[in-house]
């Protein structure tokens, strides 16, 4: 059987079908909520902060008085570690099943959402997914199913016509791009239909370039950029191989007229912009992103630095799943899966720190979910687009 580690180096508990690590000791009334992350293996960094931002929103919920219409009942989190496979996400929500959870929150990546979905689907557990941006994930026609953030088609729209406007602004400087993506379903997808979109709007897309997860080297993709020499280079992957990628370009002097991400894993990461200034500076990213005029986006920020930790996107995205999950269970009056279902679909949220107004659901997707367009500068992250959230104007190209 195997060990799942308690957050934040907590001792590691076997953990059977019935026996989860339960945060927030036993209680006369409680609701148990799944909380599913890949917070081991390659994904790990990703997950943890997930599963803080979860915690944090529990603990906030739980504080302000519970479950109000369940006579203040306290959530319980039984939290799940999908080990960064699908296959063990799926395994999870077995288990989680039978302890009796109402509802799951997860489970970051897009091909362990789509896995664990399924899997929930088969038992009407309601599913609210933090981050996994693939638009399969709500496009299978699942009642079980609901994505409070953007997929990766309105990302990728949004992206590249703000593009557009950038360079059109500027003259056209750009006009060539190569993509480089990691393998999965995130990477793929989001690279798929950047190649579709960029044409329309007079891109030469030059290359796309897949690489593995992980990825230790990245000279060779580094060498063909410096042999194509695109205008904009727009890479689309996790944390660990996003930075690699492109301190490997600043080590080889790679310096295209823009680093332009869609989704990028740490291009909007406080994280990535603390441990390399340099290589930081400048990026372009859309991505998910909090509302920087509500003061309560600054007050949570502050309230994770403290912990040590860094206000990553995968934090405020699972934070505000789960207040969104946390407000269906209060309008539902009950922990019966098809009432909470029933509330999440007529969820209209907006008590939260996003940029999207309030929450409505179609065929699981929230409709007011949109990215915003951020810019590393002077070492920290400023949003750029759109105009009724921004912090500076936007520089662009880097380089005349």
């Amino acid at each position: 059987m195997t060990t799942r580690r308690h957050f934040m180096g907590q001792s590691a508990a076997a953990a059977s079908a019935l026996s989860f690590p339960l945060i927030g000791g036993a209680q006369a009334k409680s609701v148990k909520v799944g909380v599913l992350h890949p917070v081991t293996g390659a994904l790990a960094y990703s997950g943890q902060q997930c599963r803080m931002g979860a915690l944090m929103a529990i603990e906030d919920i739980n504080k302000a008085g519970g479950i109000k219409s369940l006579g203040g009942a306290k959530i319980e989190a039984l939290l799940g570690d999908a080990q960064s496979s699908p296959q063990a996400g799926t395994a999870e929500i077995e288990k989680m099943n039978e302890a009796g959870v109402c509802a799951v929150v997860g489970a970051f990546a897009s091909a362990i959402c789509l896995a664990t979905t399924q899997a929930a689907a088969k038992y009407n557990l309601p599913h609210v997914v933090d981050v996994g941006v693939a638009d399969q994930i709500v496009e299978r026609g699942l009642k079980n199913t609901f994505r409070f953030g953007p997929g990766y088609k309105k990302c990728a729209e949004v992206a590249v016509a703000n593009l557009h406007v950038l360079n059109t602004a500027a003259g056209k400087p750009a006009r060539t791009v190569m993509i480089i993506h990691e393998e999965s379903l995130f990477g793929t997808g989001t690279a798929n239909l950047l190649a579709k979109e960029l044409p329309g709007y007079g891109y030469d897309v030059k290359e796309i370039i897949k690489h593995a997860n992980p990825t230790r080297d990245f000279n060779n993709i580094a060498l063909r950029i410096k042999q194509v020499n695109p205008d904009i280079v727009i890479p689309a992957n996790y944390y660990n191989e996003y930075a690699l990628l492109v301190r490997t370009m600043q080590q080889q002097k790679i310096t295209p007229k823009a680093i332009y991400s869609v989704l990028g894993g740490a291009a909007s990461s406080y994280k990535f912009v603390k441990e390399f200034p340099e290589a930081a500076n400048g990026i372009i990213d859309c991505n998910h992103w909090f509302n920087p005029r509500d003061k309560r986006s600054a007050e949570l920020k502050k309230r994770v630095e403290a912990q040590g930790q860094f206000f990553s996107y995968e934090v405020f995205m699972t934070y505000t799943a789960m207040s969104l999950l946390a407000d269906a269970i209060e309008r539902a009056k009950s922990v019966d899966r098809a009432a909470i279902i029933e509330a999440l679909n007529k969820s209209t949220f907006s008590n939260h720190i996003m940029p999207y107004g309030a929450t409505q659901f179609v065929n699981g997707q929230n409709m007011g979910a949109q990215p915003l367009m951020t810019q590393v500068v002077k070492g920290d992250i400023k949003v750029i687009v759109p105009r009724d959230f921004r912090e500076v104007e936007p520089i662009f190209p880097l380089k005349a």
